[in-house]
């Protein structure tokens, strides 16, 4: 059983940074398909980046260029550096780690996988 705790959300202004971690524990994440997933309230949730058990990335087209995500084995972390924050960046940032799906764009199965962890959530807002 994996657990996910994330941070780093927090307010930021339009065109800023952040950086979002998610710490794992239970297992180690390099076995896993790594992605973060937002939502917005009453909103269609959207992958926005994962990263795969070969060190492969993708993201979505709406932050490609903008956002970086990262893995760091030795800590057991997961991170997403976003750069040039919009308003529609806004949003609940989740992380969530799936061992049973692999592959190319894995992260995009993730939310509906049965067999997926996922953490509470770290809110961004951008204004």
């Amino acid at each position: 059983h994996v657990q996910l705790v994330e941070s780093g959300g927090g307010s930021v202004q339009v065109g800023g940074s952040l950086r979002l971690s998610c710490v794992a524990s239970g297992d180690t994440i390099s076995r896993y398909c790594m992605g973060w997933f937002r939502q917005i309230a009453d909103k269609e949730r959207e992958g926005v980046a994962g990263i795969e058990s070969d060190g492969s990335t993708s993201y979505a087209d709406s932050v490609k260029g903008r956002f970086t995500i990262s893995q760091d084995d030795a800590e057991n972390k997961l991170y997403l550096q976003m750069n040039s924050l919009k308003p529609e960046d806004t949003a609940m940032y989740y992380c969530l780690a799936d061992r049973s799906i692999s592959g190319r764009l894995c992260y995009t199965r993730l939310w509906n996988s049965p067999y997926n962890y996922r953490g509470q959530g770290t809110q961004v807002t951008v204004s």
